[in-house]
């Protein structure tokens, strides 16, 4: 099941909507080449979710803990992508915290399916082949492409069982 997503505010939107349904426990894998959309992916779920400080890449910081601001879950956003291999991953000890916060993994693929088997893999995909613009020498990467996106959604477990419908449609788009 998927959906295509036309913006930044729509990805956003859906990761938000998404947010407000995770519970302590919730473990999503985040997959998507470098610019797919991840990241933003996940600051709509920390919006949804309430928490404290802005979620960003973690990758030079490999996990971030923002604390819930309402009495939720903590949201540990934690980035796998300089991690290469299951000892590696086990420094991080996210399995000690899994229990009682959301986890959200990008890069986790190969490394993190058995932390949990209800957990959320989300693939983010964006069109190649966009034309970076230039001003001088600098480069600008925001406007590379139109910010299209297709958000597929592989669901492990009986706890995502209409999840994903009601934040699809929350966030007012269309389930495919």
């Amino acid at each position: 099941m998927f959906v295509q997503i036309t913006s930044v505010d729509q990805t956003q939107a859906l990761g938000q909507a998404l947010g407000r349904l995770l519970r302590a426990g919730d473990l999503l894998m985040l997959r998507g080449e470098l610019g797919a959309g991840k990241t933003t992916f996940a600051q709509g779920i920390g919006r949804g979710m309430q928490v404290r400080g802005q979620v960003s890449s973690p990758t030079f910081i490999v996990a971030r803990v923002h604390p819930s601001l309402v009495g939720g879950p903590d949201l540990i956003h934690a980035d796998a992508y300089r991690i290469t291999d299951l000892e590696d991953l086990e420094t991080l000890d996210l399995d000690s915290t899994i229990d009682e916060c959301v986890t959200i993994v990008e890069w986790g693929e190969g490394k993190t399916e058995a932390m949990s088997d209800a957990r959320l893999e989300v693939d983010v995909t964006r069109a190649t082949g966009g034309m970076a613009a230039t001003d001088g020498e600098v480069i600008d990467l925001e406007h590379m492409d139109d910010g299209s996106r297709v958000i597929t959604f592989h669901p492990h477990g009986t706890r995502w069982e209409g999840v994903i419908e009601a934040a699809v449609a929350e966030a007012g788009l269309t389930l495919e």
